[in-house]
């Protein structure tokens, strides 16, 4: 397996495997939206997103997608890990692990003071990954969340 960043090349390869992870959180998929979506983040710069690639083919395995962010309280960038997912068929394969590793590998050379990520509180499977690699539960800050609807 190879991890490369995605650029606007990939987006018919990465588009498919989005969708999943939509669907896998009960969203609509959408698809025509996701790769507007996923080519406007890539076009602005806005996002950082990682593919796992099977190494004799051009096999999505997985994805991450950061987002940046930044720490008032260290003075330093903060990277969001929004999503990550892998293909039903690539589970158990330590995909993730290598898509986490990536990323924390970016946020280091980036300066991050820290990489975020949040999940359902049922996942526990995810829980145990971001545990495996060093992600700890926030005990110093309690999380909320402001629902904007369009009223």
């Amino acid at each position: 397996m190879r991890i490369v960043q995605a650029t606007l090349e990939h987006l018919d390869l990465l588009t498919p495997l989005f969708v999943k992870y939509r669907e896998f959180y009960n969203e609509l998929p959408f698809p025509e939206s996701s790769r507007k979506f996923l080519e406007k983040r890539l076009r602005r710069k806005e996002s950082v997103i990682y593919l796992a690639l099977a190494d004799d083919e051009d096999k999505l395995l997985g994805f991450c997608q950061l987002y940046p962010s930044y720490s008032s309280l260290s003075l330093k960038r903060v990277w969001i890990l929004n999503d990550i997912y892998v293909a039903e068929d690539a589970r158990r394969q330590l995909v993730a692990d290598r898509l986490l590793h990536t990323a924390k590998q970016m946020a280091k050379e980036t300066n991050a003071v820290r990489m975020r990520v949040a999940t359902s509180r049922d996942n526990e499977v995810a829980q145990k990954v971001y545990e495996s690699i060093g992600f700890r539960e926030d005990d110093q800050f309690k999380n909320y969340v402001l629902p904007i609807s369009e009223d």
